[in-house]
C-alpha cells in the first residue's frame, strides 16, 4: 500500500453502501469457493468473533476476510464471474487496476450484474509466511499462530487480534463485541491482548476491563 491515493474513485453515501451490501455473503459461502487454495486466508472483524463464539451474536453489514497481499491473486482467480473494486479513504475504484491496488489494502468483490458487494478482502502486509501488523510493523506473527478454525473448517482470525483492530476507533458495536467476547477469553488470551493494546494503543479503556476480576475466563 502506498501513501497517496490515485486519481478518480467514486464516493458512495451511507444509504447506497448499505443497500449494495444488503446481500453480502456468509463465511461458509466464501469458504466453499476458497477450498484448497495455498494462501493462508481467514475471516476477520465481527464475523470472526462470531465464529469463535460458535454462533451469531448480532447482524453483520458485511463480511471481511484477510489474505497475504501476495496471495490475493489466488483469491481473485476463484471468482472469475465477479470484479474486485479497490477501496480507500472513503473512495471506491471500480474494477481496480494496478495503481489503485498498490495504493489501498481493501478490495470489495462486486457482482457486475447487480452492483451488489459480496465480501471485502484485506490484502495484508507480510514477509513470506509471517504476518505484519498494519498499525505496528514490529508486531509480526506466523500465520499458523493467528488463524484458528471452526469445527467445519472455516478459518478465522484469533479474537485477540480482532479486538486489537477494533480498539483503534471503537464504535458502539465494537464495545459490545468486546464486552460479549471478554468472558470467553482464557487468561492467556487476555494477557496477550493486554500486551498488544499496551503496545499499540497505550491507555486504552479496555485495558481496565481486561485487568478486572469481575469476569472470569471460560476458555
Amino acid at each position: 500500500m502506498t501513501d497517496s491515493m490515485p486519481p478518480g474513485g467514486a464516493v458512495l453515501d451511507a444509504d447506497e453502501l448499505a443497500a449494495r451490501w444488503a446481500d453480502s455473503w456468509r463465511p461458509e459461502q466464501v469458504a466453499e469457493r476458497l477450498g484448497g487454495i495455498g494462501a493462508p486466508w481467514c475471516v476477520v472483524a465481527g464475523w470472526a468473533l462470531d465464529l469463535f463464539r460458535g454462533g451469531p451474536s448480532r447482524p453483520h453489514g458485511d463480511l471481511e476476510i484477510a489474505v497475504p497481499a501476495a496471495g490475493f491473486a489466488e483469491i481473485r482467480e476463484r471468482f472469475p464471474e465477479y470484479v474486485f473494486d479497490a477501496v480507500g479513504s472513503g473512495r471506491v475504484w471500480a474494477s481496480a487496476g494496478t495503481e489503485a491496488l498498490a495504493a489501498t489494502y481493501q478490495t470489495w468483490l462486486r457482482d457486475p450484474a447487480s452492483g451488489r458487494f459480496l465480501f471485502d478482502v484485506f490484502r495484508e502486509p507480510h514477509e513470506g509466511g509471517m504476518w505484519i501488523c498494519r498499525r505496528d510493523e514490529g508486531l509480526r506473527l506466523p500465520y499458523d499462530a493467528i488463524i484458528e478454525r471452526t469445527s467445519d473448517g472455516i478459518p478465522y482470525l484469533v479474537p485477540e487480534l480482532v479486538l486489537l483492530f477494533k480498539a483503534k476507533a471503537a464504535r458502539p458495536k465494537d464495545h459490545a463485541d468486546f464486552d460479549g467476547v471478554l468472558p470467553l477469553l482464557s487468561q492467556a488470551r487476555r494477557d496477550v491482548l493486554v500486551g498488544w493494546l499496551t503496545r499499540v494503543h497505550p491507555g486504552h479503556p479496555w485495558l481496565a476491563k481486561l485487568a478486572s476480576d469481575d469476569v472470569g475466563p471460560v476458555r
